[in-house]
């Protein structure tokens, strides 16, 4: 233990002197839990729309505002045809085109049936999808309150309709933000556990001050060890700056416990560290080491359930998906800091990453050559 307090001492004055790379350990996390939940809004606003109205009725019209009321939408234009209307979404104006038939009124009065066209640029999926989901759902409560109208005679009671109503658990208003800022906590580890130590025991390489170390007594757990708990304590001081910021920020405060929290944030470093150690083993510079763990934390954020849900992944997606630590850490965050869990419900996530630990730390022990 000795030995290993020598090697600390060594580390931690290392990291001192390197002052930018400090910096952006620390600023790291403001950065991306100030600006980046701000930028990731996923309820799109402001979808332009451009409007063919081939029948002028009083029904086409109070449709026309009820878009336009809705706070989503914004009527770029009012053509008479569907082709000057197309134009707007081929020049990038427009988002969505929807044509209202001629004798729309005259159809929904008598037979109460009416179709609309509508047309979706599908460049930006995201957007496409959600604008069509919005102008849907502002078309069906048209509907309702156009069929009510034709109705006015029979009461509610005796239509038979089905009255919905459904409450978001654990995040009663969908905010987005309660569902990225738990997320995004995650990443500030797996950035300063992936990228930094993957270049640590490298940089001794490019230095040579490796050699010298080789030819000492200290043994290769000890050497490992060193180079890990600097970056452990480190990232744990970031963790609980990223809990302090989503606090003061976005009002954000786990429900669950914070030890809880804390073990999960502790087991996980662990598990990173020993995967940017086991790359730094691997790599001859600081530029393999750098694309190489770049390229598997992309697979790690892509596949860790972050964007998409991991549920909706075909079967051999969400065999890597659980085979990346991200992904059970930032499901478990979730589940602790919205939800509230507790450790039996998160459990078998835990074990999850403890293997994680063991396996890559002792890897990384194992393939640390000792060579003069």
């Amino acid at each position: 233990m000795k030995v290993l307090g020598f090697i600390l001492q060594k580390e931690f004055r290392q990291i001192r002197r390197d002052t930018t790379i400090l910096r952006i350990m620390f600023m790291l996390p403001i950065i991306q839990l100030v600006i980046f939940p701000l930028a990731m809004d996923f309820d799109v606003k402001s979808i332009n729309i451009s409007i063919v109205d081939n029948d002028h009725s009083t029904y086409s019209q109070k449709l026309i505002s009820k878009i336009a009321s809705s706070g989503y939408f914004k009527v770029v234009s009012a053509e008479t045809s569907f082709k000057k209307s197309l134009a707007y979404i081929e020049k990038g104006q427009a988002d969505l085109v929807m044509e209202i038939p001629a004798g729309f009124e005259r159809n929904l009065v008598r037979e109460g049936v009416q179709k609309i066209g509508i047309s979706v640029d599908a460049i930006n999926g995201t957007k496409a999808g959600i604008g069509g989901q919005y102008l849907n759902s502002i078309i069906t409560d048209f509907n309702v309150n156009i069929d009510m109208n034709l109705r006015g005679a029979i009461a509610p009671e005796q239509q038979g309709a089905i009255d919905i109503r459904y409450t978001n658990w654990f995040n009663p208003r969908a905010e987005y933000k309660y569902n990225v800022v738990p997320a995004i906590l995650v990443l500030l580890l797996t950035m300063i556990g992936g990228f930094v130590t993957a270049l640590n025991i490298v940089k001794e390489k490019e230095v040579g001050t490796i050699e010298q170390i080789n030819v000492t007594p200290i043994k290769k757990w000890e050497f490992i060890l060193g180079k890990l708990i600097p970056f452990w304590v480190i990232g744990m001081i970031v963790f609980t700056l990223g809990l302090t910021i989503s606090w003061l920020v976005y009002g954000i405060v786990p429900r669950g416990s914070f030890l809880t929290l804390y073990a999960f944030a502790a087991v996980y470093l662990i598990a990173l560290l020993g995967f940017g150690l086991l790359i730094s083993t691997y790599s001859d510079n600081q530029v393999q080491a750098m694309f190489v763990a770049f390229f598997f934390i992309m697979i790690f954020i892509l596949m860790s359930g972050f964007f998409t849900s991991t549920d909706g992944m075909p079967g051999w997606a969400k065999v890597i998906s659980d085979m990346t630590p991200v992904a059970h850490f930032v499901k478990t965050d979730r589940m602790i800091i919205l939800k509230g869990s507790s450790f039996d419900d998160v459990k078998m996530e835990f074990l999850y990453l403890v293997g994680f630990a063991a396996v890559l730390n002792g890897w990384a022990i194992w393939n640390y050559r000792k060579t003069n």
